[in-house]
């Protein structure tokens, strides 16, 4: 046997030792396990984020363990094993790439992307948009499902053509809330703030889109801001308190102005 499957069956042996032996391990179900199940899979992509190798290393273990303790609790309750979960995969993965395994010529991954979907719908699924969990966040689903209506052709020829929908989705924007006032006058904000909603969400939506055509991950995109956002804003805080200053007795001037320096700074 391979190195691999050697570590590989030293954690499924490990796993059913804790599961037998362990009291919190032997208490778990695929319920209680969920939360810890997503709590990890966000771990993993922090880690890709910063692109911590040892700490990817990391996390791809901890997950591993999940997949492999909720195969365990498939076989308990007779569900299914760790090899149908194991087959399963490696079946689908060959029946997907018929241009690997079969006898369909490819030019490129958009060929490969669109093949893809027309298996998912003969295999029964009712929508090429089918698939896209429910509990995704926003900015994930909303890059899911721009990427699965291109494969249909559902798609703009050029990046120009998005940023035009950009400025036009940011027009409307600006007319509903223009329009609010008004709106307030006649007593109908609630539809008025809902449809700012609905405008702001169309906003967001083409900025998505733009990315992609970019080639820019929006959702990682963002959360690196959030995380530039974070440190700048920490080292703000920190040099006000070297100032003896509260942030709280602070002018927007005076804390703009720590802002501004913290920018021309680089992370320690």
């Amino acid at each position: 046997m391979s190195a691999t499957t050697d570590s590989f069956l030293r954690l499924v042996k490990i796993m059913d030792e804790l599961r037998e032996q362990c009291p919190w391990d032997k208490k778990q179900t695929i319920q209680s396990l969920r939360h810890l199940t997503i709590e990890e899979t966000y771990e993993l992509t922090d880690a890709i984020t910063e692109e911590d190798w040892k700490g990817i290393k990391e996390e791809l273990g901890d997950l591993l363990l999940h997949i492999i303790f909720y195969a365990r609790i498939g076989r308990e309750q007779g569900k299914f094993t760790l090899d149908e979960v194991i087959n399963g995969i490696c079946d689908k993965l060959i029946a997907r790439h018929p241009h690997i395994y079969g006898d369909i010529k490819v030019n490129d991954e958009n060929d490969v992307k669109r093949n893809w979907e027309k298996l998912k719908l003969k295999e029964g699924k009712k929508s090429v948009l089918g698939g896209v969990p429910q509990s995704l966040p926003a900015m994930v689903k909303a890059m899911r499902l721009q990427e699965k209506a291109k494969q249909v052709g559902f798609e703009w020829e050029n990046k120009e053509q998005v940023w035009e929908k950009v400025e036009e989705e940011v027009r409307e924007l600006q007319s509903a809330v223009d329009n609010r006032q008004s709106a307030i006058e006649d007593e109908q904000i609630n539809n008025a703030d809902q449809n700012i909603g609905d405008e702001l969400g169309d906003v967001f939506f083409s900025l998505i889109n733009y990315a992609r055509f970019l080639q820019i991950d929006a959702e990682n995109a963002l959360e690196r801001t959030n995380k530039k956002f974070i440190s700048r804003f920490t080292r703000m805080e920190a040099e006000a308190l070297r100032q003896n200053k509260n942030l709280h007795d602070m002018t927007l001037e005076e804390m703009d102005a720590i802002w501004n320096t913290m920018k021309l700074q680089r992370p320690s």
